[in-house]
């Protein structure tokens, strides 16, 4: 093997690392796949086993027993990135045994998530009740914020001047 070729599959790997989504272990451990929309319904029906979600943190709690975020379902892209444009379903709630430092798991931010749902824990929102399926976390992937655009940019000029 050439050393142009190490280096390529090297830069191929780094790439790879970089727009990584979760493990395939954590993905492995998935043994409820029902839609978010059955998980609200019937929290109980896959209640101790592994499902995948992802969305967007509404609100951090972090305590001395761990940390609790609230999160706005929304659909994932074939990398489990959550669609930020897409309609969500609802929320979850997702409750950490460890510090989940707040300045990077900040409200707004897309994060995707391997646990057990444990259930469901029903709280007021407005006035109305409302029921949150409950998730154990074994793996999150917080996702880095997208680019102002996903559009690609193009310039057209010709010779010296300025652009807009």
């Amino acid at each position: 093997m050439n050393r142009n070729t190490t280096y390529a599959g090297l830069l191929l790997l780094l790439l790879a690392g970089c727009a990584a989504g979760l493990s395939p272990a954590a993905k492995a451990l998935v043994t409820c796949t029902d839609p978010f929309s059955a998980l609200q319904a019937e929290p109980d029906r896959c209640a101790g086993e592994m499902v995948l979600l992802g969305g967007r943190i509404l609100e951090i709690a972090p305590s001395p027993g761990g940390t609790e975020l609230i999160v706005l379902e929304l659909p994932l892209d074939w990398q489990d990135r959550p669609k930020a444009q897409a309609a969500s379903q609802g929320r979850f709630l997702v409750q950490a045994a460890e510090f989940l430092d707040p300045a990077l798991y900040k409200p707004g931010a897309l994060l995707t998530v391997v646990g057990t749902l444990s259930g469901s824990e029903t709280r007021a929102i407005g006035g109305f009740d409302y029921r949150y399926p409950r998730l154990l976390p074994t793996e999150t992937k917080l996702w880095p914020a997208a680019p102002a655009s996903s559009s690609p940019a193009f310039h057209f000029g010709v010779g010296v001047g300025t652009h807009f």
